[in-house]
């Protein structure tokens, strides 16, 4: 039964032409599939398995790995993430099971890290371990990339956009424009095309944190009480203040992103519309939109994304994109796309059990593999010696890989799957005391 189910009419925010949306919906078994792949290319991306062959380098350098990893992750994210919180209706439990599905590995993944491995292979940049107070609380906000702070683990940036889109996906939901992902979609890819070349990243602290550490410390106080806010008035659960704290939000990922993005605007944006296309396609799928706007609004992402790459990701771009070339940014971006599509196409088949587990451990695998590929360093320098010739160079990346695996497993069976089960609880006993809140309420007024 969904939370939805169990609260009465006025405390669900939402158009009421989703309800059917709220039966349980299957497991899909090819996002899952297309999840694991993704998270693992990025682990495999960050140790630097395709430098190891003779052309590797000139290949990343024409198609970044990471790249290609992230913008399938967003668009599996787009396509999955707002029909989480419709088929709930209830933007107060989207935002508890977020924030408990998220948090708690984030933080002993940090946490261990700091703690366990050598200083002199630290997983946390000293970005941030020189400024710990403000540089953990930037972090604790997901929103850490866009105050000019770094992220405490690298791949954690994409966090940062996954947070502004949860924002902006909550504003739609409950001012009921939330099927209007296709034109939404259009206008990020059409910013990117329009304004890649114009649009200066980091507006408000164009200078590092240590150059000019009162406009970040301003930002981060800033966003944390205008997030704090947002959320708070969520948890609250009253209609009216789940409504404010939801706009609150969103207004607070707008500006963020539109003014203080550390990357380029023109990948800030096609991140944006990237997801936004994923949830046309969804839309499309369930019949909720028209499929021709979806394969124009398609069309037009996937060109824009093409476009900007060959048009601006060029020279100091590309310090900020981390690629190596126009075409290691638009032939990953476009190849996402094919990829993704390919996953639709088979989504009616079984997919392997090994990458329906990957998938259910990819979140975990994206976290881990930061701390495990220093802790791998740590233990090829110090501990054993690894063969660097002849077929025994590959036991270092079979050793990392299988350690990223084993790691990600546990983390999932030991962090993940009970921070989600406290989540639920907490959800339902909100719940709770919203229904007895309401009923406290009528009866005051009856």
């Amino acid at each position: 039964m969904t939370v939805t189910a169990n609260q009465p009419a006025e405390l669900t925010i939402g158009d009421p032409t989703d309800a059917p949306a709220a039966r349980p919906a299957p497991r899909l078994g090819w996002l899952d599939g297309l999840r694991g792949i993704a998270a693992l290319l990025v682990a495999i991306h960050h140790f630097g398995l395709l430098k190891w062959f003779s052309w590797g380098t000139d290949f990343e350098k024409k198609f970044d790995l990471g790249i290609f990893a992230v913008m399938l992750f967003f668009l599996v994210s787009g396509y999955i993430v707002p029909a989480s919180l419709e088929r709930r209706g209830d933007v107060r439990g989207f935002w508890v099971g977020r924030l408990f599905r998220i948090y708690p590995l984030l933080i002993i993944a940090v946490g261990l890290s700091l703690v366990l491995l050598p200083h002199s292979y630290s997983a946390v940049p000293s970005q941030v371990t020189d400024r710990p107070y403000w540089a953990s609380l930037a972090n604790l906000t997901l929103l850490h990339e866009m105050t000019n702070i770094a992220s405490a683990l690298g791949a954690m940036w994409t966090l940062c956009y996954e947070m502004v889109f949860y924002f902006l996906v909550s504003a739609l939901f409950v001012k009921g424009w939330h099927r209007n992902s296709a034109p939404i979609s259009v206008f990020f890819a059409g910013a990117a095309l329009l304004l890649g070349a114009w649009w200066t990243p980091q507006l408000i602290t164009p200078q590092q944190p240590w150059v000019a550490p009162a406009q970040t410390h301003h930002i981060i106080v800033a966003t944390v009480a205008v997030m704090a806010t947002g959320l708070v008035l969520v948890l609250l659960g009253r209609p009216e203040l789940i409504r404010l704290g939801a706009l609150v939000l969103g207004g607070l990922g707008a500006a963020l992103l539109f003014l203080n993005a550390r990357s380029t605007f023109y990948e800030s944006m096609m991140i944006l519309a990237t997801m936004f296309a994923g949830t046309a396609i969804f839309r499309a799928e369930k019949g909720q939109i028209d499929r021709l706007l979806a394969w124009i609004c398609c069309a037009f992402v996937l060109t824009a994304g093409f476009l900007v790459g060959y048009m601006y990701n060029h020279g100091k771009a590309l310090d900020r994109t981390w690629t190596g070339s126009w075409q290691g940014f638009s032939l990953p971006y476009v190849t996402a796309w094919a990829v993704f599509g390919l996953g639709m196409l088979l989504r009616g088949r079984r997919w392997p059990r090994v990458l329906t587990w990957l998938g259910a451990i990819s979140y975990s695998v994206y976290v881990v593999h930061i701390p495990v590929l220093w802790g791998t360093w740590w233990f090829k320098d110090k501990v054993v010696h690894f063969p660097t010739t002849g077929a025994g160079r590959w036991l270092l990346p079979a050793f990392f890989v299988a350690c990223v695996l084993l790691v990600s497993h546990l983390t999932y069976k030991l962090v993940e799957m009970p921070g989600q089960k406290l989540g639920k609880r907490v959800s339902k006993a909100l719940d709770r005391r919203s229904v007895a809140a309401a009923a406290e309420r009528a009866a005051a007024e009856g």
